[in-house]
């Protein structure tokens, strides 16, 4: 069948074909000037794109040359994967030419994406696959969402994408973060969803890099500054030399700033407060609130005095009990001990491990975390340990230092470390008491010097007694456990979600959660805890309007079901229902005492409950 070679004349057919009538809808202008671009190259819109996915060694490299792109995405690629499970929809991370290099989401959908070549190791730009919310992004350098039809080549009309470009602090691309799913369900705040993500990550880019230089944080509401919606500019002596999207726009300047302002060009009239506040204007004269301060010189450089909560706005929400833990662990780590933490999925273990880092004398050196659970058995003993130029097929021309080298004077975090097969875990357990690592393929051991924080959801210490934990490393890294609370044991959830609902954007959009609706969420269970709670929160963010009071009815229709009461504790005189049930309660919590020899903290995590809720329900009632 002959195929129409894309003109100025097929590409308004195409058009017409996939709106309706000239003028009866009319496409943003980014996809107009894409799909213009598109038949400017000559792509036939009726045909399949022909791509070229690369061979295993080669996406190999790729994710190597993306290392650090990737880490730093890490924690909000896993925060959005809940929310596209949910929709069937995909996280994808692109590289900063649109090379796909990682996707997470649901199983089924990334059957169907597949299909049309939307998976690791395919270019996703412009050139080569049509309009698309990847290629456009990296084009327009702009947040793109395309839906459906506006995709140029139809067999990607099956598709609903919304992509936003990841900047680093010079205002050069990295890569671009996309949630895409079903065409016929496409979600009305993906693009909301992409944009808070990447510019939480944008911000933490910030954290390390700018050794010696100024670094000034400003934003027009104080309360903002420290969070991902503040502005921030690197000087270097006088002149403006790196700064973040968010802080160009406060200025009204764009990236030919860098290099060419200075600070006093930037600010005419500084007004200086107490412990380097500033006050300083924008453009139009509305006040600036800002905070300058020198970046530690050197990766071992002292963290500030540490306060008893962090005060970073992506830190934990600590109640008295997990801030008391993490001053434990702090201590711990101080003075050179491992720490396991143990929780249920979601509770925010590498958090949790992050505000040790920050608040250790080690908080100059890296963080680097590792998911056992995630690395590819093939590939776990090379990622972790580094190579040797040659050492096995496939291996990157110069070697790779490894995670445990990258963590050379910082904190290394290792997540779900009760996945970590056997064998590796000898290894490990050289490395920590030699302090030094042999990379695969070498001769010569390297020494190393990090701090160690471990986390899992499992019962290690059962896993000992089966064999699939070695007991000699389980006694090296866990001279001291540390159990986080699910979010169903917290006393504060509606503190807690109007905390969040803030640290999330809502008071910077003028965004209000009802009493009804804050009460109605700290209501849950949240079987999924901060994970679910997190992405339900940005979710009802994205889809809310500014200035608007988002009520109860905003709740997504797949939440836990709603309790009708709020929690309260059980009345001095139960009924008799009330009285069987706690009796239930209490034979079911012997039982489990019972089957773990009396094992408290045990049963309590078969149970699926804390020690102290345990204590109280049943080891209280038989002194009674």
């Amino acid at each position: 069948m002959h195929s129409l070679v894309a003109t100025p004349r097929t590409l308004l057919a195409a058009r017409q074909r996939a709106f309706g009538p000239a003028g009866a809808a009319v496409p943003p202008d980014p996809i107009l000037r894409s799909w213009q671009r598109c038949a400017d190259l000559g792509l036939d819109f009726g045909t399949r794109p022909r791509v070229e996915p690369l061979d295993a060694r080669a996406l190999r490299e790729a994710c190597d040359r993306n290392e650090a792109l990737r880490r730093r995405c890490r924690p909000e690629i896993e925060a959005l994967h809940a929310d596209a499970e949910s929709s069937d929809s995909l996280v994808i991370l692109t590289d900063a030419e649109g090379l796909v290099l990682d996707t997470l989401g649901s199983p089924a959908f990334a059957g169907k994406a597949a299909q049309v070549s939307l998976r690791p190791g395919v270019p996703w730009s412009e050139a080569v696959t049509g309009t698309n919310a990847i290629g456009t992004a990296l084009v327009e350098r702009r947040a793109v969402e395309v839906r459906g039809p506006e995709h140029y080549f139809e067999p990607h009309r099956i598709l609903s994408c919304a992509a936003v470009p990841i900047l680093d602090p010079f205002g050069a691309v990295a890569g671009v973060l996309d949630l895409s799913g079903p065409a016929l369900a496409g979600s009305s705040h993906a693009l909301g969803l992409v944009r808070l993500a990447v510019d939480a990550i944008e911000h933490r880019q910030f954290e390390a890099g700018f050794a010696g230089r100024e670094v000034l944080r400003l934003h027009h509401d104080p309360a903002l500054l420290g969070t991902p919606r503040e502005g921030i500019l690197v000087f270097e002596g006088d002149r403006l030399v790196a700064a973040s999207r968010i802080g160009l726009a406060l200025l009204g300047r764009d990236w030919s700033a860098l290099g060419r302002d200075g600070f006093e060009a930037l600010f005419p009239r500084i007004e200086r407060g107490r412990g380097g506040a500033l006050a300083l204007r924008d453009p139009e004269g509305r006040p600036l609130h800002g905070l300058r301060r020198e970046a530690p010189a050197g990766r071992a450089a002292k963290a500030p005095a540490r306060p008893a909560l962090p005060e970073a706005a992506d830190g934990p929400v600590l109640d008295a009990a997990t801030a008391r833990r993490l001053a434990q662990a702090v201590r711990l780590v101080d003075a050179g001990l491992g720490v396991v933490v143990e929780g249920e999925t979601g509770t925010g273990k590498e958090v949790f491990a992050r505000a040790v880092h920050a608040a250790c004398a080690r908080a100059g050196g890296p963080f680097v975390a590792v998911n056992c659970a995630a690395l590819p058995e093939s590939l776990i003993e090379a990622e972790l340990f580094g190579y040797e130029p040659g050492a096995f097929t496939g291996a990157a021309r110069h070697g790779a230092r490894g995670l445990l080298r990258q963590a050379d004077g910082g904190l290394l975090f290792l997540d779900e470390i009760g996945d970590m097969p056997l064998a590796l875990q000898t290894r490990l357990l050289r490395v920590l008491q030699e302090r030094e690592v042999l990379p695969v393929g070498g001769q010569r051991p390297v020494p190393v010097d990090f701090a160690l924080v471990c986390a899992t959801h499992r019962d290690l210490a059962r896993l000992v007694e089966e064999g699939g934990f070695r007991a000699d490393l389980f006694y090296r890294i866990a001279p001291y456990r540390l159990a986080l609370a699910p979010l169903r044991e917290r006393d504060d959830l509606a503190g807690l979600v109007a905390t969040l609902w803030d640290r999330l954007g809502g008071r910077a959009r003028n965004v209000s959660l009802s009493p009804e609706c804050r009460d109605a969420l700290a209501a849950q269970p949240w079987p999924g805890n901060f994970r679910q709670l997190t992405g339900t929160l940005r979710a009802m963010l994205a889809l809310a309007e500014p200035g608007e009071v988002v009520g109860i009815d905003a709740l997504p229709g797949d939440a836990p079901p709603r309790r009708t009461e709020p929690r309260r504790k059980p009345a001095a005189s139960a009924s008799p229902a009330a009285d069987t049930l706690d009796r239930l309660t209490r034979d079911a919590m012997r039982a489990a005492l019972a089957a773990c020899d009396g094992n408290v903290s045990r049963a309590a995590r078969r149970l699926g409950i804390s020690r102290s809720t345990l204590y109280r329900r049943c080891l209280a009632a038989d002194r009674a």
